[in-house]
């Protein structure tokens, strides 16, 4: 194509795809779009000129020891490859790089590799950590594993709700009805329990004093108040780490709006130096970010009492804005994403804007990532409070799914594999659609094991692990893979093709989707090679070839599946 269109080759890498995998039909293997490489396509040809110029280029190419057909699309030449090359030369690749198939690819050599940050998770202390932390936890470990395999330099950040009012109310809760074993034993049932029944004596005007009394102190960071809310702090993250943990889930860094209080005050004192900080009559300091400057735009950055907003989460810039400036500081990062859900998609905006009028252009480097709302999450004794409910609740139902199936056979570790095995099918029925889209949560979809389902992804991978394990798991060396010509053998090699594209969608738009219905497809066609391909049986070099076939297949899963924070299963 170089030769003919005078096109240095590398202006070419992505104006050429792998076909996807049709069903219906036999489909080439590349497939070249016109309208990528004709210049300045706008002028001088139209979209009817795209068929003729396709046939056109078609017919000056020839086909070679490479290229076996060369045909014209709508719009696209497309190319099939000699096919004993297309099978060695992608079992090749997939079983020589491993884990990095894929993120090998030339389609990555123009990224530049950066450092990134990554907050997620976030959930507030002594309150419940309902399933939009759920979702901000999955959804920011899949982004920074992908950045990871990518070769990026990745810090992941929880940011805890771990000051304000409410630590003023729990303090005084807990002096009234907390417990030291139980603090010690079970840190965030007990802080709730203590929340919520203080939160019942909160109407009262003493208890209300008693509790501005405590956050003062804290304020003032009088000691024993400051020891009692580190205990609070400290054993809460030790929980934490444990159920992240269960989920495979780690962090580089607790932060929490409780570092920032000074610093807050020093960027209030920026913004007043830099003339954005404006006083209202009621004496709230906000900032106008109207193009205008007629306040039709602005964020209230300080109450009228002077201190920073911190009520909740979503009010508090000038906290965040200190975050974000210490990170910068210390991280120098390329890029910042926030993952949270969608309600909090203005306070970034005017976060982002408000860092940008300071004069910090690397505002423009950061992201929200933001994600819609789960409906009907409910595990049989109710409503979701601890992240701990919603794994045991998935663990116990898919125990219970396996003991009653009947092809279950003898399992190392039930409860293990259950638990794998449930958070899968939790990832991938929140990773099918858009992030930004609400969806209906069921256990019973979720947890089926035919169709597209976490499940099915699991119980493919264990079977072609099986496979391996039953036929010997030696090394497959020069194997003679060029007879597998048979029409299903074809569409899994030109499938696993496609897997550095898929990758590339998703690094471009941080949405899982893409990965998703590409694994779950992968599944698909295993599933039917499977049953159409048997290795048993099969000449001694036929069934070598299949195994390589499988195993290159069962190999691209797992990479997918770990890259959306699944830890695939062995056995189930």
């Amino acid at each position: 194509l170089s030769k003919v269109l005078d096109l240095p080759p590398e202006n070419l890498i992505k104006s050429i795809s792998a076909v996807p995998v049709s069903k219906k039909r036999h489909v080439a293997d590349f497939q070249l779009s016109i309208a990528s490489v004709t210049e300045d396509s706008s002028s001088n040809c139209l979209a009817q000129d795209l068929p003729l110029q396709a046939q056109k280029l078609a017919e000056r190419l020839k086909c070679d020891a490479v290229v076996s057909e060369i045909s014209a699309g709508p719009g696209t030449v497309n190319f099939t490859i000699n096919r004993e090359l297309l099978a060695k030369t992608v079992l090749q690749q997939v079983l020589k790089d491993g884990s990095e198939y894929g993120v090998k690819s030339e389609l990555f050599s123009t990224v530049p590799r950066q450092k990134a940050v990554i907050e997620f998770s976030s959930p507030n202390i002594a309150k419940k950590f309902h399933i939009g932390h759920l979702r901000s936890t999955i959804v920011g470990n899949f982004i920074a594993n992908l950045k990871v395999a990518l070769g990026h330099e990745v810090t992941r950040i929880n940011y805890l709700g771990d000051w304000g009012m409410q630590f003023g109310l729990l303090g005084v809760g807990f002096q009234r009805f907390g417990n030291k074993e139980k603090l010690k034993s079970s840190p965030l049932q007990h802080l709730f329990e203590v929340y919520v029944q203080i939160n019942k004596a909160a109407e009262d005007e003493n208890t209300k004093e008693l509790a501005k009394d405590f956050f003062r102190k804290l304020e003032e960071h009088d000691e024993q108040t400051l020891s009692l809310w580190k205990q609070f702090r400290d054993l809460s993250i030790e929980e934490y780490i444990q159920i992240y943990k269960r989920l495979g889930v780690h962090f580089d860094e607790y932060s929490g709006e409780s570092f920032y209080q000074e610093k807050s005050q020093e960027v209030l004192k920026m913004l007043e130096d830099k003339g954005l900080l404006q006083k209202t009559t009621k004496g709230t300091g906000i900032v106008d970010l109207s193009e205008k400057k007629d306040l039709s735009s602005f964020s209230t950055v300080m109450r009228s009492d002077g201190t920073s907003l911190y009520i909740t989460r979503q009010v508090s810039p000038s906290v965040d804005l200190a975050a974000a400036i210490d990170r910068m500081n210390k991280h120098s990062w390329d890029t910042m994403i926030y993952v949270t859900d969608k309600s909090q998609s203005n306070h970034f905006q005017h976060l982002f804007q408000i860092l940008k009028l300071m004069g910090y252009d690397w505002a423009e480097r950061c992201q929200h990532v933001s994600f819609g709302l789960i409906q009907g999450m409910k595990t049989r004794r109710g409503e979701v409070i601890f992240l701990e409910d919603v794994l045991n609740e998935v663990r116990s139902r898919m125990l219970q799914n396996m003991a009653s199936a009947k092809t279950t056979k003898e399992i190392e570790d039930p409860m293990e594999t259950a638990e794998k095995v449930g958070l899968a099918a939790l990832i991938i029925q929140d990773f099918r659609g858009l992030l930004s889209s609400d969806y209906q949560f069921s256990w019973d979809r979720a947890l089926q094991s035919r169709g597209d389902t976490g499940v099915f992804l699991q119980y493919t991978h264990a079977r072609l692990h099986s496979l391996e394990q039953m036929h010997g798991n030696e090394q497959l060396t020069d194997v003679n893979v060029a007879c597998l010509q048979e029409p299903d053998a074809i569409s899994v090699l030109q499938h696993l093709l496609r897997y550095d594209e898929v990758l590339y969608r998703s690094s471009q738009d941080l949405q899982p989707k893409h990965i998703v219905s590409y694994l779950l497809t992968l599944s698909h066609l295993a599933a039917v090679a499977h049953k159409t391909l048997p290795v048993k049986g099969s000449t001694p070099e036929l069934a070598q070839a299949r195994l390589c076939l499988f195993q290159a297949a069962r190999s691209v899963l797992a990479n997918g599946m770990k890259l959306l924070g699944i830890t695939p299963v062995t056995q189930m």
